[in-house]
């Protein structure tokens, strides 16, 4: 059985109902809970809410994704480059184990600027370092330098991360 984990989209506040509506098919699904505090007029509690808007994560092989695509509340899998975006185990890991450690926890895009020195987080040039050379809106040009000559690469933002200047 060739798993991977996908990431699909459901309908606004949907995302336990999802969650739970997978697990009841027998699908491995994940949904990260932000254990938040809230306060009311009488009271504080702490209260667990997705931690991304409208995102639940599913481990499934190709058969079984149409099985995901009719359940009530996905609207569709994520998509990048034409396919579902597939992400690591390890990146679902990190975030379990994140969200185990630590409450109140913010989800930002990064913000990059010109001339900011970046590592590639994921796709074929995944670990280059780079200099961003120009910023469209969700694509950033990259001149990677490494090898002597510069290549240049439009690279979606959120396959970045800040790296030291040398």
């Amino acid at each position: 059985m060739n798993s991977k984990w996908l990431a699909i989209y459901t309908r606004p506040r949907w995302e336990k109902k999802v969650d739970a509506l997978l697990k009841e098919k027998g699908i491995e699904s994940y949904c990260p809970l932000n254990k938040v505090k809230r306060k009311w007029s009488d009271r504080i509690k702490t209260i667990e809410e997705p931690l991304f808007k409208s995102y639940v994560f599913v481990k499934v092989d190709e058969p079984s994704r149409t099985t995901v695509r009719m359940t009530n509340g996905v609207i569709n899998f994520v998509y990048w480059n034409g396919k579902p975006a597939v992400i690591k185990e390890r990146e679902i890991s990190i975030i379990k184990r994140f969200l185990d450690e630590h409450e109140n926890v913010e989800v930002q895009s990064m913000d990059v600027s010109l001339n900011q020195r970046v590592k590639i987080t994921g796709g074929p040039l995944m670990d280059q370092e780079g200099s961003v050379i120009d910023i469209k809106r969700k694509m950033v040009k990259v001149a990677i330098d490494s090898i002597g000559y510069v290549l240049v690469a439009y690279i979606d933002r959120t396959k970045l991360t800040s790296a030291q200047p040398k």
